[in-house]
């Protein structure tokens, strides 16, 4: 029995040390329903105003795990053909207190390339501070001397803050839509010792189609079905998403899996979670519950991952106003 815990725990311990070493970011799995932390090109892509929240907690049963939230607002300035916004993320890592805020600032630009045909163009410019909490870590030489409440290291900097950038684009018609970002464009010292460790640069490819199984009398979509994708690419690291909802009036089922099989990560399997999702959409709003089961060694062990998001979308003042084409994209 103790075998098989030490066994789990050395586990987790080496997909910690491959989170730590392929990823910097938090990352959630209804990436759509906070859509401006998965593309800056996103942004203003809502009737007036949109402010929207997304909370994680990644591997519940192990304490200190992954917790990370973000909230952001965005407006559409149609006639500028723009959009605006402010996101704010925080994301703490480990029983160790290490975390970071990060505040960005968001713009898009939408160009009308024909008809059918639309590109979106962002930027997203923010500011990062990060620290770590060294009274909850333990250190040799406080187990050496029978578990002494204070350490003998002394630390020159516990934390660090940085500028970095992230751009993005997409083309969408009314059921279609590609994009891709990329993060991390000033690649940015992150290290507390300042040794010239710095962020990768770090891309992601997303798409996805819906198709419209039924409409009302006045054509509005009453129920469809969405598949999309998301890859994400990082130095040596590699993950997609891929997955599906089913909509029905205001209720939305989705089912993704995370991982490629074929590929393996720091010597492990790249085969992570099959993720279930539930959604209500009830007018103006967007409430989704999403639950992660870990497929990996890790099975069994971590608790899976609970993800909450919520999104309330600002109601377009009824007047005559020029015809604007939104990304058809996934809700959640």
């Amino acid at each position: 029995m103790k075998i098989n815990f030490l066994k789990k725990i050395g586990i987790i311990c080496c997909m910690l040390i491959s989170l730590s070493a392929y990823s910097q970011d938090p990352q959630f799995s209804q990436f759509y329903a906070h859509s401006l932390y998965l593309n800056p090109a996103f942004t203003g892509n809502t009737d007036v105003g949109r402010l929207s929240g997304i909370y994680r907690n990644q591997w519940a049963s192990i304490p200190g795990a992954f917790v990370s939230y973000s909230f952001a607002y965005d407006h559409n300035l149609s006639s500028q053909n723009s959009g605006v916004g402010l996101m704010v993320t925080s994301d703490k890592s480990g029983s160790g207190g290490l975390k970071f805020t990060r505040v960005g600032g968001l713009y898009s630009y939408n160009f009308q390339l024909n008809r059918k045909l639309v590109f979106r163009a962002g930027f997203n410019l923010s500011y990062t501070s990060r620290g770590i909490d060294k009274s909850s870590l333990v250190f040799a030489d406080q187990i050496i001397r029978d578990d002494a409440s204070e350490t003998v290291e002394r630390f020159s900097d516990d934390g660090n803050s940085y500028f970095d950038g992230t751009v993005g684009g997409l083309a969408y018609t009314k059921k279609l839509w590609v994009g891709f970002s990329v993060d991390h464009i000033l690649q940015p010292e992150e290290s507390f010792l300042h040794n010239g460790s710095n962020l990768p640069l770090k891309t992601s490819i997303h798409a996805g189609y819906n198709i419209v199984l039924d409409e009302n009398l006045k054509g509005k979509e009453e129920s469809s079905v969405t598949m999309a994708f998301n890859y994400k690419h990082q130095l040596d690291w590699s993950q997609l998403d891929i997955g599906g909802y089913y909509n029905r009036n205001s209720f939305v089922l989705g089912l993704w899996y995370r991982g490629i099989p074929f590929i393996k990560t720091a010597s492990l399997s790249n085969n992570d979670a099959i993720v279930l999702l539930l959604g209500f959409q009830p007018k103006g709003m967007k409430i989704g519950y999403s639950y992660d089961i870990t497929i990996s060694k890790l099975a069994g062990s971590t608790g899976g991952s609970h993800e909450i998001s919520l999104v309330y979308e600002y109601p377009y003042k009824k007047k005559k106003r020029k015809k604007r084409h939104f990304v058809p994209c996934a809700k959640f």
